[in-house]
Order: structure tokens, then C-alpha cells, then sequence
């Protein structure tokens, strides 16, 4: 019966993992929509025109520092082969590294419930253990313990019945939207192709971050709801604390420089959008005196 109930178990845990790995495949089948090829290449379109006025402007100030005699040819080229290849690969590889964070995590999740073995494993695995039994009495001795011996009172297993329930939500609602926010970070990217040519790259390697961030958030949120889920049914406290544990991993990781959150980066894409436009404004004043 025990052999019986860890699976059965295991499998409603691994279907809940598969669930989210599920939705996390809808966040990656989103950009096989046209509309939204559309929106990217769009975007893509934009970087590659930031980029290319941004060449120009690295033009200007190379012949303005080489009047003074302040230039570096090499640094120069330096920057605009870094733009050449951000230009290419922010729109193409962020989803690339998501799409990779999903599969991971229900391959990881599968392996900690064991979803996907049969009956006949577990039969095979009874038959094992039956064979080992001596005698009735120590089949009869066996008592079957879920966890909740420490919990004696039914409004305490009640409250840890609702935390577990609002870890589970928690996690499913933030699964819900990550493909729009890799959408929007695609999008906002696409502003920073002017700045790397220039060798200002702290905008961007912020972004970088933020897309790490949503892909390992995306990746160890499951994994750790998942490994509460199966860690609750031996004892219950010390699962319901891996399970609440999984909405901190935004938090912990924005405090390591992986924020999840779009705020800061779109602000300083308008401010690096507003700086290309007002260069671009001061060259072609210049050009036409």
C-alpha cells in the first residue's frame, strides 16, 4: 500500500510539474505566432537601425578624437563588433535560453516525482519488497505516516493546507506572464543597440541580468515547489517551507543583480532612446552648417 501511494502520489506531484512545464511551453510557443514574429522582427528591425546611426555617431567622435589625437582605432572597432553581435542575438537568443530553462525543468521535475513510470514498476517494486518479508506479522506491522504527526490540531493542518494552495497559485500566476515580459525585455533590448557601439554597455549588460534572471527564476520556482510537494507528504512543515521558499527566488535574485522586473530597464532604455534622438538631432545640425 505504501509503494501504491508514493506513486500515485508522485504522479499527481508530476503532473503538476508537467502542468507548469506546459505553461512555460506556451510562453516559448508564443513566439511561434505570426504576430508576434512580427512585433520581434519589428524590433529586431529597430535595433539594427540604432545600431547603424550609432555607427555613424562612432564615426563623428573617432574623427573628433583623432583631431585631438585621443583616438583608439582599436577600441573603436572593438565596440562596434560588440554591437554587431548584441544586434544579432537579443532578439533570437533570449528565447533560445528560456525555451532551454523549461525543458530542463520538466525534465527536472519528472526525475523527482518519477512521472512517467508504470504500474508495472511498481508492481515489480511490491513483488521486491514482499520477498523480503519472513513472515504475516511483519506485513501487519507496517503503519503509514504522511507527515503530519507533528500536527496535531485540524486549524493547523488547515493553515498548512491554504499555504500550500497560495505557494501553488503564487508560482502559476508568475508562470501565466513570463512570456509577455521576455516579449516586452525583447522589445525594450532593442534600444540599448545604440548605446554598445559608443562602449556604453552598462545598460545593456543590465538586460543581460534581467534575462538570466527570468530564465532561472522560470526554472528553479518549479523545481522547488515540486520538491516541497513530494517533501510534504514525509513531513509536512519542512515541505510547506521549500514550497513558500519558491516565491522568494525573484527576490533573492534580483538582490544578486538578476532582477526580474522591467521598471529599471525601461527607464534607462528612454533615456538611452532620448540620448540617440538628441545626437542624432546635433548631427544633422552640424552636417547641415
Amino acid at each position: 500500500m505504501d509503494n501504491l501511494i508514493d506513486w500515485f502520489y508522485g504522479h499527481v506531484v508530476g503532473f503538476l510539474g508537467n502542468f507548469f512545464a506546459a505553461m512555460g511551453n506556451m510562453g516559448v510557443e508564443l513566439f511561434e505566432l505570426e504576430w508576434v514574429k512580427a512585433v520581434v522582427l519589428f524590433f529586431s528591425q529597430l535595433g539594427w537601425a540604432m545600431y547603424g546611426i550609432s555607427l555613424v555617431v562612432c564615426a563623428f567622435e573617432f574623427g573628433i578624437e583623432y583631431s585631438t589625437g585621443r583616438a583608439n582605432l582599436k577600441q573603436t572597432a572593438l565596440n562596434a563588433i560588440k554591437g554587431f553581435l548584441a544586434a544579432s542575438l537579443f532578439s533570437v537568443l533570449p528565447v533560445r535560453l528560456y525555451a532551454l530553462a523549461i525543458s530542463l525543468q520538466g525534465t527536472f521535475s519528472a526525475g523527482l516525482t518519477g512521472y512517467g513510470t508504470s504500474i508495472g514498476d511498481v508492481g515489480q517494486q511490491i513483488i521486491t519488497d514482499l520477498s523480503s518479508v519472513e513472515s504475516i506479522a511483519d506485513m501487519t506491522q507496517v503503519t503509514l505516516d504522511l507527515g503530519f504527526g507533528a500536527i496535531t490540531s485540524p486549524i493547523m493542518l488547515l493553515f498548512c493546507i491554504i499555504l500550500m494552495a497560495y505557494a501553488v497559485i503564487k508560482v502559476f500566476f508568475a508562470n501565466l506572464k513570463r512570456g509577455g515580459i521576455l516579449l516586452i525585455q525583447i522589445a525594450v533590448g532593442s534600444l540599448y543597440m545604440f548605446s554598445i557601439p559608443r562602449g556604453y554597455v552598462d545598460g545593456f549588460v543590465q538586460w543581460i541580468k534581467q534575462v538570466i534572471g527570468l530564465c532561472l527564476t522560470a526554472f528553479l520556482q518549479a523545481i522547488i515547489l515540486v520538491a516541497g510537494l513530494m517533501v510534504f507528504k514525509d513531513h509536512a512543515l519542512l515541505g510547506l517551507g521549500l514550497m513558500l521558499s519558491a516565491g522568494e527566488v525573484p527576490r533573492i535574485a534580483g538582490t544578486f543583480g538578476l532582477d526580474t522586473t522591467t521598471h529599471a530597464n525601461i527607464m534607462s532604455a528612454v533615456y538611452t532612446a532620448q540620448a540617440a534622438v538628441n545626437t542624432t538631432r546635433t548631427i544633422a545640425a552640424a552636417v547641415t552648417k
